[in-house]
């Protein structure tokens, strides 16, 4: 009796043994790549498959190294010192992700001396679904990434360059703002760096980690502001996308968000607008669900608020709602000691852009800069600057070349030539100009006059001349104005 269960337990441990050998086996066949380590995570045996995928021409030459060392990423070292398995994971690798499971070795008293750990891809079509799944997930988040990152600040405090008083009173109130969580209202000139100075507290700021959201109220239309703004249920209203619209108050929740040219709000979105920063909630246009928003706002314009609030434009109880903490970026007419800096780094850029060797300015042309006005601010300034290097012959750019930039706002001089003075009359004068060009040209002209005549606020000029504000802000982007 005691022979016949001892031949017994010796067929199970024969059995046993066998279906070891054998579990081993068609993992070593059926998978792409097998890998056993010592308990010190050190390779002691990888087929060639699984070397060559990772650059071992000679399964032998891994041998003895550090798993890592073979292939990055691993987590054999993990099951080595835990002792656990970690029967389905994904690794990934500079050609594609594999599924991989890794197991324990372990002796007759328990202890871990090692880990073996197979490739199992390619060959099992269970995983296929898997598979699947993973690459929608995989594309999902590289969606979700690239979406987020227009969201961060792209400037920071050293982006703006000067050390005039102008300019580091300028600073020290955007570190300020930082500093607290308040509304910020900042004022100033078109051109000045408004939206610069919001980028900057931002990312100095606490929330800096979250998203950074901007929205030009002039370049959008009155009718598509809230949709804009708050969002807007599916089917809110005619063309409305089938699955709804998330508005920028949504996305820039527990961020921030800035309200450039709020100045052009119209007057219902004011009152709407007000209740968010009152409530922290709102509602999406045709939806009875309440969003929560703890978004900051930072609001700048243009434009004299506090006369808006005088015509009746502008709500009283929102101007005070925003006009906590107040920065006005100063024009680049009262920062002339920040032009050398400020045309160095714009000369760096350019350079870089255009893979240009970098120009240099002489001394009578930087002194031509800082007498000049500029109406356009640090937006004229570069776009002098960039048409002066397109069109030097050499690398040093005086004075005298630089006169025709800088004196020419109202008719490019580099440019063909549409107008000649004979008296209180204009000649046509016809050189190697298209009539697209002529056109395009003289539309510059009109746009740019109608902004001068409006002290560059763009509202009223396109109410000067009877277009639409999204339409000036869209013609002026498109003309380079």
């Amino acid at each position: 009796m005691a022979t016949e269960v001892g031949t017994i337990l010796s067929d199970y441990s024969y059995v046993w043994g066998r279906a070891m050998c054998s579990l081993f086996e068609t993992f070593n066949h059926s998978s792409e790549g097998t890998l056993i380590v010592d308990r010190q995570a050190r390779v002691v045996w990888i087929n060639e498959k699984y070397a060559a995928h990772f650059g071992f021409s000679d399964p032998k030459t891994a041998i003895g190294l550090d798993c890592e060392a073979v292939i990055p990423n691993s987590l054999m070292r993990e099951v080595v010192e835990t002792g656990k398995p970690i029967l389905l994971d994904i690794l990934e690798t500079e050609h594609e992700p594999f599924i991989v499971t890794r197991l324990p070795l372990k002796d007759d008293s328990g202890t871990t001396i090692g880990a073996i750990g197979f490739a199992l891809f390619g060959k099992l079509k269970a995983l296929t679904p898997f598979f699947s799944q993973y690459s929608r997930l995989h594309a999902e988040l590289v969606g979700t990434r690239d979406a987020l990152t227009p969201r961060r600040p792209r400037y920071g405090l050293s982006d703006f360059v000067g050390t005039s008083p102008a300019s580091m009173e300028v600073k020290r109130l955007a570190r300020r703002a930082a500093q607290v969580d308040f509304p910020v209202l900042l004022l100033g000139e078109t051109g000045t760096g408004k939206e610069l100075i919001a980028h900057s507290i931002h990312g100095a700021s606490a929330r800096t980690c979250k998203p950074f959201v901007a929205v030009n109220i002039a370049a959008i239309p009155d009718s598509l502001l809230e949709v804009e703004l708050f969002g807007a249920a599916a089917g809110a209203y005619t063309g409305a996308d089938r699955k709804g619209r998330v508005g920028k108050f949504e996305l820039a929740s527990d961020g921030t968000l800035f309200l450039d040219e709020i100045g052009d709000m119209p007057l219902p979105l004011q009152s709407k607008l007000l209740r968010v920063l009152q409530e922290k909630e709102f509602e999406p246009l045709g939806s009875n669900r309440v969003v929560a928003s703890n978004a900051r706002i930072i609001a700048a314009t243009s434009v004299a608020l506090a006369e808006l609030v005088a015509a009746h434009r502008f709500r009283a109880d929102l101007y005070y709602r925003l006009n906590v903490l107040t920065i006005r970026t100063p024009p680049l007419r009262k920062r002339a000691h920040d032009i050398a800096a400020l045309s160095d780094m714009i000369l760096d850029e350019l350079a870089a852009n255009h893979h240009i060797g970098r120009p240099e300015l002489s001394e009578d042309a930087l002194q031509l800069l800082r007498e000049h006005a500029w109406p356009g601010n640090v937006r004229e300034l570069r776009n002098t600057l960039e048409r002066a290097v397109l069109f030097a012959d050499r690398q040093c750019i005086d004075a005298n070349m630089l006169a025709a930039f800088v004196n020419d706002i109202d008719a490019t001089v580099a440019e063909p030539e549409f107008f000649r003075k004979q008296g209180e009359a204009c000649d046509l004068v016809i050189n190697e100009t298209s009539y697209e060009n002529a056109l395009r040209m003289f539309e510059k002209r009109f746009l740019s006059a109608a902004l001068r005549s409006e002290d560059g606020c763009v509202s009223k000029a396109a109410a000067r001349i009877g277009i639409g504000r999204a339409t000036f802000y869209k013609k002026m982007t498109a003309l380079g104005i």
